[in-house]
């Protein structure tokens, strides 16, 4: 794969996405069950601060410099401990804030990628009947799809199954 061909697949990914946060529809964003306690707006803003995290260690490859601390408080080792983190951050923004800021990541997101070199090595990696894409920058390797692939392989099951409780009230 090349980069350009990653931007393309980025861009497919960000449309399905937007689509599916169309589907749901703004006034359920708020409603907790989804996952747990959580909502769909506080799935978005946890994707969204992992997404955050990614593009600071990318932006730091490429300048050839050493890994920038984490945006959560250094003490926070597990990753309960760093959603945890997230979740209270963001508990009280609202949906609109929480979705312009998760635009506002996936543009920086593609800024990111799009200053690469042409010649970037990614690697599509094929695990469980899904294809995860890794950029390869100073000997380091980053899921460049990390947002759409957790979602699809951590929080989409439960975000469908509610979605579907929900459409049937």
């Amino acid at each position: 794969m090349n980069k350009s061909e990653l931007l393309d697949w980025l861009l497919v990914e960000y449309q399905q996405w937007e689509a599916f946060l169309d589907q749901i529809g703004p006034a359920r964003m708020d409603q907790g069950g989804v996952n747990g306690h959580w909502s769909i707006k506080d799935i978005v803003a946890h994707l969204t601060g992992w997404n955050r995290h990614l593009i600071a260690r990318l932006h730091a490859a490429q300048r050839g410099e050493p890994e920038p601390p984490p945006p959560w408080p250094v003490h926070l080792q597990t990753e309960d401990e760093i959603n945890g983190w997230i979740y209270e951050s963001n508990r009280g923004c609202s949906v609109r804030e929480v979705l312009d800021e998760s635009h506002q990541v996936f543009q920086q997101l593609l800024a990111v990628i799009e200053g690469l070199p042409d010649e970037v090595r990614i690697d599509p990696v094929h695990q469980g009947g899904r294809v995860y894409l890794l950029v390869w920058l100073d000997g380091q390797r980053f899921p460049a799809g990390e947002f759409f692939d957790h979602f699809h392989d951590d929080h989409e099951p439960d975000v469908r199954a509610w979605l579907a409780r929900v459409e049937k009230q």
